[in-house]
Protein backbone atom coordinates (compact mmCIF):
# COMPACT_ATOMS: atom_id res chain seq x y z
CA UNK A 1 0.00 0.00 0.00
CA UNK A 2 1.75 3.40 -0.76
CA UNK A 3 0.75 5.45 2.41
CA UNK A 4 1.70 9.52 2.41
CA UNK A 5 1.74 11.11 6.03
CA UNK A 6 1.20 14.68 5.71
CA UNK A 7 3.06 16.49 8.94
CA UNK A 8 6.47 15.60 10.34
CA UNK A 9 6.32 15.95 14.01
CA UNK A 10 6.60 13.55 16.79
CA UNK A 11 3.40 11.24 16.10
CA UNK A 12 3.56 11.37 11.92
CA UNK A 13 7.10 10.80 12.39
CA UNK A 14 6.67 7.32 14.92
CA UNK A 15 3.59 6.52 12.38
CA UNK A 16 6.08 6.49 9.46
CA UNK A 17 9.38 5.24 10.98
CA UNK A 18 6.61 2.29 12.58
CA UNK A 19 5.32 1.91 9.09
CA UNK A 20 8.20 2.00 6.87
CA UNK A 21 10.29 -0.19 9.24
CA UNK A 22 7.85 -3.69 8.93
CA UNK A 23 8.44 -6.30 6.38
CA UNK A 24 10.12 -5.31 3.56
CA UNK A 25 7.77 -4.47 0.65
CA UNK A 26 4.49 -4.27 2.77
CA UNK A 27 3.98 -0.91 2.37
CA UNK A 28 5.77 2.29 0.80
CA UNK A 29 5.77 5.09 2.94
CA UNK A 30 6.11 9.02 2.19
CA UNK A 31 6.19 12.09 5.39
CA UNK A 32 5.97 15.26 3.87
CA UNK A 33 7.14 18.01 6.26
CA UNK A 34 5.65 21.62 5.18
CA UNK A 35 9.43 22.99 6.09
CA UNK A 36 11.52 22.10 2.63
CA UNK A 37 15.09 22.88 5.39
CA UNK A 38 13.53 20.82 7.88
CA UNK A 39 12.97 17.73 4.98
CA UNK A 40 16.86 18.67 4.24
CA UNK A 41 18.15 18.48 7.51
CA UNK A 42 15.47 14.81 8.13
CA UNK A 43 17.50 13.23 5.05
CA UNK A 44 21.22 14.74 6.25
CA UNK A 45 20.55 13.40 9.96
CA UNK A 46 18.62 10.52 8.81
CA UNK A 47 16.52 11.28 12.13
CA UNK A 48 13.80 13.94 12.46
CA UNK A 49 15.91 16.18 15.41
CA UNK A 50 13.72 18.95 16.25
CA UNK A 51 10.80 16.52 17.04
CA UNK A 52 11.78 12.52 17.65
CA UNK A 53 15.38 12.64 17.85
CA UNK A 54 15.53 9.08 19.32
CA UNK A 55 14.02 7.46 16.22
CA UNK A 56 16.14 6.67 12.95
CA UNK A 57 14.08 7.12 10.23
CA UNK A 58 14.10 3.33 7.87
CA UNK A 59 16.46 4.07 4.97
CA UNK A 60 12.92 3.17 2.94
CA UNK A 61 11.17 6.13 3.98
CA UNK A 62 10.86 8.94 1.26
CA UNK A 63 11.10 12.39 2.71
CA UNK A 64 9.10 14.83 0.77
CA UNK A 65 9.09 18.63 1.27
CA UNK A 66 6.67 21.92 -0.41
CA UNK A 67 5.83 24.76 0.86
CA UNK A 68 2.09 25.66 1.52
CA UNK A 69 2.81 28.92 0.78
CA UNK A 70 2.94 28.18 -2.82
CA UNK A 71 -0.65 26.67 -3.18
CA UNK A 72 -1.85 23.25 -3.55
CA UNK A 73 0.86 21.81 -6.19
CA UNK A 74 2.98 20.15 -3.49
CA UNK A 75 0.63 18.96 -1.55
CA UNK A 76 -0.99 17.49 -4.62
CA UNK A 77 2.55 15.96 -5.61
CA UNK A 78 2.82 14.37 -2.30
CA UNK A 79 -0.39 12.82 -2.07
CA UNK A 80 -0.21 11.75 -6.05
CA UNK A 81 -1.13 8.30 -6.19
CA UNK A 82 -1.22 7.11 -3.31
CA UNK A 83 -3.69 4.75 -1.19
CA UNK A 84 -4.21 6.55 2.02
CA UNK A 85 -3.50 9.72 3.18
CA UNK A 86 -2.81 10.71 6.85
CA UNK A 87 -3.28 14.11 8.25
CA UNK A 88 -0.50 14.03 10.88
CA UNK A 89 -0.59 17.83 11.87
CA UNK A 90 -2.17 20.19 15.02
CA UNK A 91 -6.23 20.64 14.59
CA UNK A 92 -5.63 24.13 14.05
CA UNK A 93 -4.28 23.17 10.27
CA UNK A 94 -6.70 20.65 9.78
CA UNK A 95 -9.42 22.77 8.04
CA UNK A 96 -6.72 24.05 4.95
CA UNK A 97 -5.45 20.67 4.39
CA UNK A 98 -9.37 19.76 3.87
CA UNK A 99 -9.91 22.08 1.76
CA UNK A 100 -6.99 21.30 -0.20
CA UNK A 101 -7.52 17.69 -0.30
CA UNK A 102 -10.98 18.02 -0.56
CA UNK A 103 -11.58 16.33 -3.63
CA UNK A 104 -8.50 13.65 -2.97
CA UNK A 105 -9.80 10.11 -4.48
CA UNK A 106 -7.64 8.12 -1.80
CA UNK A 107 -9.11 8.14 1.79
CA UNK A 108 -8.05 11.13 3.70
CA UNK A 109 -7.49 10.28 7.70
CA UNK A 110 -6.16 12.35 10.49
CA UNK A 111 -4.68 11.97 13.51
CA UNK A 112 -5.25 15.11 15.54
CA UNK A 113 -7.15 15.61 18.79
CA UNK A 114 -9.07 18.09 19.98
CA UNK A 115 -12.01 20.50 19.00
CA UNK A 116 -11.47 23.14 16.68
CA UNK A 117 -11.66 26.90 18.00
CA UNK A 118 -15.16 29.10 16.88
CA UNK A 119 -13.89 31.92 15.10
CA UNK A 120 -14.53 35.27 16.73
CA UNK A 121 -17.65 37.05 15.84
CA UNK A 122 -18.18 38.43 13.06
CA UNK A 123 -15.45 37.17 11.72
CA UNK A 124 -17.05 34.54 9.52
CA UNK A 125 -20.43 34.23 9.13
CA UNK A 126 -20.87 30.62 8.12
CA UNK A 127 -18.74 30.12 11.75
CA UNK A 128 -20.19 28.11 13.90
CA UNK A 129 -21.03 29.47 17.84
CA UNK A 130 -18.80 26.78 19.17
CA UNK A 131 -15.69 24.73 17.82
CA UNK A 132 -16.07 22.04 16.01
CA UNK A 133 -14.66 18.33 15.53
CA UNK A 134 -12.72 17.03 12.71
CA UNK A 135 -15.69 15.20 11.18
CA UNK A 136 -17.59 18.14 11.57
CA UNK A 137 -14.79 20.65 9.81
CA UNK A 138 -14.63 17.82 7.18
CA UNK A 139 -17.89 18.46 6.60
CA UNK A 140 -18.05 21.50 6.48
CA UNK A 141 -15.60 21.91 4.22
CA UNK A 142 -15.24 18.62 2.27
CA UNK A 143 -17.71 16.76 2.48
CA UNK A 144 -17.24 14.27 -0.49
CA UNK A 145 -13.79 12.73 1.01
CA UNK A 146 -14.10 9.21 2.37
CA UNK A 147 -12.31 9.91 5.74
CA UNK A 148 -12.00 8.77 9.10
CA UNK A 149 -9.96 9.42 12.52
CA UNK A 150 -6.69 6.94 13.97
CA UNK A 151 -7.15 7.11 17.43
CA UNK A 152 -6.43 6.33 21.08
CA UNK A 153 -3.56 5.65 23.12
CA UNK A 154 -0.02 6.23 22.11
CA UNK A 155 3.13 7.85 22.96
CA UNK A 156 4.99 8.72 19.37
CA UNK A 157 8.36 7.34 20.77
CA UNK A 158 6.84 4.44 21.91
CA UNK A 159 5.09 3.72 18.66
CA UNK A 160 8.56 4.85 16.78
CA UNK A 161 10.35 2.32 19.05
CA UNK A 162 7.66 -0.55 17.45
CA UNK A 163 6.65 -1.08 21.42
CA UNK A 164 3.09 -2.78 21.89
CA UNK A 165 0.26 -0.61 21.41
CA UNK A 166 -3.79 -0.42 20.41
CA UNK A 167 -5.60 1.84 18.73
CA UNK A 168 -8.89 2.32 17.17
CA UNK A 169 -10.11 3.63 13.24
CA UNK A 170 -12.93 4.88 13.35
CA UNK A 171 -15.43 5.69 10.24
CA UNK A 172 -18.41 5.94 9.38
CA UNK A 173 -17.58 4.22 5.58
CA UNK A 174 -16.71 0.56 6.71
CA UNK A 175 -14.20 0.30 3.52
CA UNK A 176 -12.08 3.35 5.11
CA UNK A 177 -12.14 1.35 8.38
CA UNK A 178 -10.77 -1.88 6.33
CA UNK A 179 -7.99 0.34 4.69
CA UNK A 180 -7.06 1.57 8.01
CA UNK A 181 -6.53 -1.69 9.31
CA UNK A 182 -4.81 -3.19 6.40
CA UNK A 183 -2.37 0.14 6.75
CA UNK A 184 -1.43 0.15 10.53
CA UNK A 185 -2.43 -3.50 11.99
CA UNK A 186 1.10 -5.39 12.42
CA UNK A 187 2.73 -7.42 14.78
CA UNK A 188 3.37 -4.61 17.29
CA UNK A 189 0.28 -2.09 16.93
CA UNK A 190 -3.72 -3.53 17.02
CA UNK A 191 -6.23 -1.52 15.18
CA UNK A 192 -9.42 -1.93 15.84
CA UNK A 193 -12.33 -0.92 13.94
CA UNK A 194 -15.08 1.71 14.90
CA UNK A 195 -18.37 3.30 13.35
CA UNK A 196 -18.67 5.55 16.04
CA UNK A 197 -16.62 8.40 14.70
CA UNK A 198 -18.02 10.71 17.37
CA UNK A 199 -17.24 8.92 20.80
CA UNK A 200 -13.73 8.58 19.19
CA UNK A 201 -13.05 11.92 18.72
CA UNK A 202 -14.98 13.24 21.92
CA UNK A 203 -12.35 10.95 23.78
CA UNK A 204 -9.52 12.10 21.87
CA UNK A 205 -10.11 15.74 22.62
CA UNK A 206 -11.48 15.83 26.40
CA UNK A 207 -8.80 13.58 28.03
CA UNK A 208 -6.25 16.35 27.05
CA UNK A 209 -7.87 18.52 29.09
CA UNK A 210 -8.44 15.98 31.74
CA UNK A 211 -4.76 15.47 31.72
CA UNK A 212 -3.88 18.83 32.24
CA UNK A 213 -5.91 18.69 35.39
CA UNK A 214 -4.48 15.43 36.55
CA UNK A 215 -1.17 17.20 35.95
CA UNK A 216 -2.13 19.55 38.29
CA UNK A 217 -3.10 17.35 41.11
CA UNK A 218 0.12 15.45 40.46
CA UNK A 219 2.09 18.99 40.82
CA UNK A 220 0.29 20.18 43.73
CA UNK A 221 0.74 16.96 45.30
CA UNK A 222 -3.14 15.91 46.51
CA UNK A 223 -2.32 12.46 46.31
CA UNK A 224 -3.16 9.05 44.18
CA UNK A 225 -6.81 8.89 45.56
CA UNK A 226 -7.37 12.61 43.83
CA UNK A 227 -5.78 11.50 40.85
CA UNK A 228 -8.23 8.41 40.77
CA UNK A 229 -10.85 10.32 41.79
CA UNK A 230 -9.88 12.84 38.90
CA UNK A 231 -9.26 10.56 36.00
CA UNK A 232 -12.48 8.62 37.29
CA UNK A 233 -14.53 11.77 37.25
CA UNK A 234 -13.27 13.36 34.06
CA UNK A 235 -14.22 10.06 32.36
CA UNK A 236 -18.21 10.94 33.38
CA UNK A 237 -17.70 14.12 32.26
CA UNK A 238 -16.37 13.08 28.86
CA UNK A 239 -18.80 10.07 28.53
CA UNK A 240 -21.93 12.96 28.99
CA UNK A 241 -20.48 15.24 26.52
CA UNK A 242 -20.23 12.50 23.99
CA UNK A 243 -23.70 11.04 24.42
CA UNK A 244 -25.05 14.46 24.02
CA UNK A 245 -23.44 14.63 21.17
CA UNK A 246 -24.46 11.60 19.43
CA UNK A 247 -21.70 8.89 20.59
CA UNK A 248 -22.28 5.16 22.14
CA UNK A 249 -21.53 5.55 26.11
CA UNK A 250 -19.56 2.18 25.55
CA UNK A 251 -16.79 3.79 23.22
CA UNK A 252 -16.13 5.49 26.30
CA UNK A 253 -14.57 2.64 28.08
CA UNK A 254 -12.59 1.97 25.29
CA UNK A 255 -8.86 2.26 23.56
CA UNK A 256 -10.03 5.71 22.54
CA UNK A 257 -11.51 6.75 25.74
CA UNK A 258 -10.70 5.11 29.22
CA UNK A 259 -7.31 4.22 27.46
CA UNK A 260 -6.32 7.35 25.94
CA UNK A 261 -7.27 9.01 29.38
CA UNK A 262 -5.20 6.66 31.66
CA UNK A 263 -2.13 6.98 29.40
CA UNK A 264 -2.28 10.74 29.20
CA UNK A 265 -3.38 12.02 32.42
CA UNK A 266 -0.58 9.17 34.33
CA UNK A 267 2.45 9.37 31.35
CA UNK A 268 5.27 10.91 31.90
CA UNK A 269 5.72 11.56 28.36
CA UNK A 270 2.50 13.25 28.17
CA UNK A 271 2.63 17.06 26.86
CA UNK A 272 -0.46 17.36 28.25
CA UNK A 273 0.03 16.75 32.05
CA UNK A 274 3.03 18.17 31.89
CA UNK A 275 1.56 21.55 31.03
CA UNK A 276 -0.67 20.67 34.50
CA UNK A 277 2.48 19.98 36.25
CA UNK A 278 4.23 23.33 35.44
CA UNK A 279 1.12 25.12 36.40
CA UNK A 280 1.31 23.50 39.71
CA UNK A 281 5.15 24.54 40.12
CA UNK A 282 4.15 28.52 39.68
CA UNK A 283 5.13 28.78 35.52
CA UNK A 284 2.48 30.96 33.48
CA UNK A 285 0.82 29.47 30.69
CA UNK A 286 2.78 31.01 28.16
CA UNK A 287 6.16 29.43 29.96
CA UNK A 288 4.37 26.18 30.77
CA UNK A 289 4.04 25.94 26.93
CA UNK A 290 6.96 27.58 25.68
CA UNK A 291 8.60 24.98 28.18
CA UNK A 292 7.28 22.06 26.29
CA UNK A 293 8.88 23.00 22.53
CA UNK A 294 5.20 20.80 20.92
CA UNK A 295 1.74 21.68 20.52
CA UNK A 296 -0.67 20.01 23.75
CA UNK A 297 -4.09 20.74 22.49
CA UNK A 298 -5.67 20.77 25.65
CA UNK A 299 -5.11 24.20 25.87
CA UNK A 300 -6.44 25.13 23.20
CA UNK A 301 -9.46 23.41 23.01
CA UNK A 302 -10.24 23.18 26.83
CA UNK A 303 -12.52 26.55 26.08
CA UNK A 304 -13.93 24.61 23.31
CA UNK A 305 -14.62 21.95 25.63
CA UNK A 306 -16.75 23.76 27.68
CA UNK A 307 -18.50 26.33 25.26
CA UNK A 308 -20.32 22.82 23.75
CA UNK A 309 -20.89 21.51 27.32
CA UNK A 310 -22.71 25.19 28.48
CA UNK A 311 -24.04 24.91 25.18
CA UNK A 312 -25.95 21.70 25.70
CA UNK A 313 -26.40 22.04 28.83
CA UNK A 314 -23.90 19.13 30.06
CA UNK A 315 -22.24 19.87 33.40
CA UNK A 316 -18.45 19.14 32.95
CA UNK A 317 -16.64 21.01 36.14
CA UNK A 318 -13.92 19.65 36.14
CA UNK A 319 -13.20 20.82 32.34
CA UNK A 320 -14.62 24.14 33.43
CA UNK A 321 -11.98 24.62 36.03
CA UNK A 322 -9.39 24.03 33.81
CA UNK A 323 -10.94 26.47 31.26
CA UNK A 324 -10.92 29.09 33.91
CA UNK A 325 -7.63 28.16 34.89
CA UNK A 326 -5.83 28.95 31.87
CA UNK A 327 -8.02 32.07 31.14
CA UNK A 328 -6.88 33.49 34.51
CA UNK A 329 -9.89 33.25 36.47
CA UNK A 330 -8.92 30.63 38.82
CA UNK A 331 -5.05 30.15 40.12
CA UNK A 332 -4.09 26.13 40.86
CA UNK A 333 -5.26 25.96 44.49
CA UNK A 334 -7.92 28.03 43.83
CA UNK A 335 -9.42 25.54 41.37
CA UNK A 336 -8.73 22.56 43.29
CA UNK A 337 -11.13 23.76 46.00
CA UNK A 338 -13.72 25.09 43.28
CA UNK A 339 -14.41 21.38 43.02
CA UNK A 340 -14.27 20.56 46.34
CA UNK A 341 -16.27 22.55 47.72
CA UNK A 342 -19.35 21.19 45.12
CA UNK A 343 -22.42 19.85 46.09
CA UNK A 344 -23.12 15.55 47.03
CA UNK A 345 -24.90 13.97 44.66
CA UNK A 346 -25.42 10.50 43.83
CA UNK A 347 -22.52 9.01 41.40
CA UNK A 348 -24.30 8.81 38.40
CA UNK A 349 -25.90 12.34 38.36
Amino acid sequence: MDIAILGAGAWGTALAVNLAGREAGQHRVSLWARDAAQADAMRAAGVNQRYLPTAPLPPTLRIAAGSRAGGEAGLREAVDGADLVVLATPMAALRSLLQDLHDCAAPVVWLCKGFEPALASGADDRAPAVGLMAHEVQAQVAPALRSGVLSGPSFAQEVAQAKPAALVAASADAQVRSTLVEAFHGPQLRVYGSDDIVGVEVGGAVKNVLAIATGLCDGLELGMNARAALITRGLAEMTRLGVALGARAETFTGLSGLGDLVLTATGDLSRNRRVGLALAQGMSLAQAVQSLGHVAEGVFCARTVAQRARALDVEMPICQAVDDLLDGRLDPRQAVAALMARDARDEQE
